[in-house]
């Protein structure tokens, strides 16, 4: 089984991606997750879970910044109230909440924890966590040696935005704007335009986007990580809107299906529409690492923003007139890029000159060559359709029986999935059906009919003995009784489920179990609290620096990248001796390559 793990930046978002075909979503707790932007009241997370388990999907809440000590007794309380909300697992960063006296709930070891070693799962996994979140920076072939390695459930991400810094080893935005990464505030110094300079200050490179990541696109090697040993595939992308989120989580909703994996929700989902990565946004795409080869078209060094879909070239520019040689549809109202410059089309019309060509008219025409290629942004046609609350919908599978007694006609109906079931029954008419096999016809035509409900049916037996006469009216109102009392029936036996949990119980754990030989001493372990410096050194850990955002240090590494630079620009085996910096707002860094792991450093210069 592998489950589809989507985003959820609200309560609505997470239910469009539960209908969209996830088996699982993730949002933020109230406070305290690593989008402080994203954060959720309780009444909503626990609206979200009920819709989440209605199809036995699964609701995660990230809780994964690094805390305060006052802050652990605050999050102590808001743990609770997820856990009295329905909430299935906690994602977490902050070892100071093992410490707690937490509910039985599930914790995830959040990506923030920096995993990217068999040793340091196996560390968390002995920690008693239920799940590790990998470093998206893995290979098929490292994540298989950690499966290999452990028995914990691993989770990948599969698609979206990428940190350049492998996670929660990021302290630019923190030193440079005081806004920590860790503390759910990234200034997204990545994104940020700078200067590539030499030792002397020459500039070599001006007003590039050096260390904005394409999005990854890892969906060809979906079997490959399954097979690999991930339980759980992860779309990035709480601060998306819903548009993203529809369209990506059904797209991977279908491959999965399509490669005969067992999902592990319930429900079938039905799209009107055809999932398109291009058609959202995203930045370009890359793999990143998936085969354990480094390309050298990792970023996207003109441009932070979505660069949509390639629709054709620019044939020729005049006044407020772009003419694109395209075979595709374009209408108006769609949004383009070209050069890295964006405009709207208020018209497209096809050329009465040329075949193959269409015209796009602009307010403001940007300054375009022929030859350009041209881009779609922006889709208009398609994002009606995602906008169209019946473009995704979800229903589960009922089994439908309808039978007779001697004095009443029962309508049965089953849930394979839960065990669920209900029955309604009506006084038998004194007429029977003329025409048996018509009437059969006619009943079945009527049941099938469930739209409106959470159902659609599987199954429909009848049992054709002395079949009385029905009108339409009299099944309609059968079917609509049934499925209402069953919908109440499946949402209370979930209710009534105890969910399986791991409890963790750090007062009884082995101490002396943990293998923690591998962990940084210094700054780089995150330890913002007293809670979690005594749990490391309980571990056998010493913690010699607090946290970065504690006591900020000089001259330190701010970045640890397996993304280079160097190897970006196809400099890999040239210069090496040659030092590098980057420069962006006043601020310069020093750009320092690790040839023996193949990772770059930014440190301040």
């Amino acid at each position: 089984m592998l489950e589809l793990l989507s985003p959820a930046r609200d309560c609505q978002v997470g239910k469009i991606a539960i209908d969209s075909g996830a088996d699982a979503v993730y949002i933020g707790a109230p406070q305290f997750s690593a989008r402080s932007a994203a954060g959720n009241s309780i009444d909503d997370i626990k609206q979200l879970c009920q819709y989440a388990h209605f199809f036995g999907a699964k609701v995660l809440v990230a809780l994964n910044t690094i805390l305060s000590d006052k802050e652990l007794i605050q999050a102590r309380d808001i743990v609770y109230r997820l856990y009295d909300a329905g909430a299935d697992a906690l994602i977490v960063q902050d070892m100071g909440l093992l410490t707690l006296d937490l509910p039985p709930i599930r914790l995830h070891a959040s990506t923030q924890c920096d995993n990217r070693t068999p040793q340091k799962v196996k560390m968390l996994e002995d920690a008693g966590f239920s799940r590790v979140v990998l470093a998206r920076e893995l290979s098929v072939q490292q994540i298989r040696e950690i499966r290999e390695q452990t028995k914990v459930e691993l989770e990948a991400f599969v698609h979206g935005a990428l940190c350049v810094s492998y996670s929660g080893q990021c302290y630019l935005s923190q030193a440079v704007m005081g806004r920590s990464a860790n503390r759910g505030n990234c200034a997204q110094m990545c994104r940020h335009s700078y200067d590539l300079l030499d030792e002397k200050g020459n500039v070599l490179l001006r007003d590039k986007h050096l260390l904005s990541l394409q999005d990854m696109d890892r969906s060809n090697y979906v079997r490959q990580l399954y097979d690999a040993g991930v339980s759980t595939l992860k779309i990035e992308g709480r601060l998306k809107e819903a548009d993203y989120v529809k369209n990506i989580t059904a797209y991977y909703r279908t491959l999965i299906d399509g490669l005969g994996i067992e999902r592990t929700s319930w429900g079938r989902t039905e799209l009107k529409f055809t999932p398109n990565p291009q058609k959202t946004f995203h930045r370009g795409s890359t793999d990143y690492f998936a085969d354990g080869e480094r390309g050298t078209n990792m970023a996207n060094f003109d441009t932070p923003k979505s660069t949509g879909e390639f629709v054709g070239t620019v044939r020729s520019a005049r006044r407020d007139t772009i003419e694109i040689s395209s075979d595709m549809q374009l209408n108006n109202g769609d949004g383009f890029v070209v050069g890295g410059v964006g405009f709207r089309a208020s018209e497209v019309f096809k050329s009465s000159r040329h075949d193959g060509v269409q015209c796009i008219v602009v307010q403001s025409a940007p300054s375009v060559k022929a030859g350009e290629k041209v881009f779609r942004n922006y889709d208009i046609a398609f994002q009606r359709l995602l906008a169209d609350p019946m473009s995704a919908v979800r229903t589960l599978p009922v089994d439908l029986m309808l039978y007779r007694t001697n004095e009443e006609l029962v309508l049965k109906a089953f849930l394979p999935d839960s065990g669920a079931n209900a029955e309604t029954r009506i006084a038998l008419t004194q007429q029977s059906a003329q025409n048996k096999q018509r009437m059969i016809s006619l009943l079945r035509e009527q049941l099938q009919k469930t739209g409106g409900s959470c159902f659609h049916a599987s199954t429909i037996d009848i049992v054709p003995d002395e079949l009385p006469f029905m009108r339409v009216s009299e099944i309609n109102s059968m079917r609509r009784q049934v499925l209402e009392l069953l919908a109440v029936n499946h949402a209370r036996q979930i209710n009534q489920r105890k969910i399986l949990a791991v409890r963790l119980n750090n007062a009884s754990a082995d101490k002396s179990g943990l293998d923690i030989r591998t962990l940084y001493d210094d700054y780089r372990l995150n330890v913002h609290n007293q809670a979690a410096r005594r749990w490391y050194l309980e571990h056998g850990l010493v913690v010699k620096q607090p946290a970065f955002e504690d006591t900020p240090q000089q001259g330190v590494e701010l970045m640890r990248c397996k993304y280079c630079l160097r190897h970006e620009l196809g400099w890999c085996k040239k210069n090496k001796a040659e030092r590098l910096f980057i420069r962006t707002a006043g601020n310069t860094f020093a750009l320092l390559f690790d040839c023996k792991k193949c990772e770059m450093i930014i440190k301040q210069s």
